[in-house]
């Protein structure tokens, strides 16, 4: 397991959040704000652009009551960072934990042959990512940031690209290389032009991965990525019975 750095860049005002705390919340209430479906404190993307779910720091019942009605009775809803655990009647399908990694000395650069994934891609991408399994990627989720992939023959073999975006930060995810063309550094030269234009912008990479991925959290390390904190993703199942709005 990667050992804890201390690490204090971009950390806000005494007493205020790390964005990176809940990335998501600061993501949906700052340059995600536009994707943002909100019901009472709860904030959520779009269903067919990204899984996420965002609570308040400490949610009490009316907040679980506004998962809930935005989610629909029997849904799956992924969670990431809650301390509380959910009310009675709420089943926890999946509690997973995770890693949340940082640039502290990222070597990025551009890569030649990385190419601008867009809209027309997605099918691709979509098949790429059910083959690969890194994570969840939906139909809309290219428009949370850059993608970029690499081909051969024509053929989209690798990719890796931006989802969160907190103020002053952007997560890399969806990093993935079809089975036949692994241990080419692919998807480490993606990652590294993935960085390279966040960091053009002015801005700081950041990573998630599971606690048990010990491999990807190996290459991450060798890129110059450092543990900022550990948290849990999970998975909840909302109750058959939905508040009445």
């Amino acid at each position: 397991m990667p050992k804890a750095y201390a690490f204090t860049q971009h950390e806000g005002p005494m007493g205020e959040p790390h964005p990176l705390d809940s990335p998501a919340r600061a993501a949906l209430t700052g340059p995600h704000a536009h994707f943002a479906e909100r019901r009472g404190n709860v904030l959520r993307y779009p269903s067919d652009v990204a899984t996420f779910t965002a609570l308040p720091e400490e949610p009490d019942a009316a907040d679980w009551d506004d998962i809930a009605a935005l989610a629909g009775p029997g849904a799956l809803v992924p969670l990431t960072g809650v301390k509380v655990p959910p009310p009675e009647g709420w089943e926890v399908v999946m509690r997973l934990a995770g890693v949340q990694l940082v640039d502290d000395g990222v070597a990025a650069a551009p890569d030649e042959e990385a190419v601008l994934l867009e809209a027309k891609d997605v099918p691709e991408m979509l098949d790429l990512v059910e083959r690969t399994k890194p994570g969840p990627f939906l139909p809309r989720t290219i428009e949370l940031g850059t993608y970029l992939g690499i081909r051969r023959d024509g053929a989209l073999v690798a990719m890796a690209g931006e989802r969160l975006h907190p103020p002053g930060w952007t997560e890399i995810s969806a990093v993935c290389t079809d089975e036949a063309f692994r241990g080419q550094g692919l998807a480490t030269r993606l990652v590294l032009a993935v960085a390279h234009g966040i960091r053009n912008r002015g801005e700081t990479p950041f990573m998630h991965a599971a606690a048990d991925n010990t491999n990807a959290i190996r290459l991450y390390e060798s890129l110059g990525f450092r543990l900022r904190h550990r948290t849990t993703f999970l998975a909840v199942r909302v109750p058959d019975r939905v508040p009445v709005a």
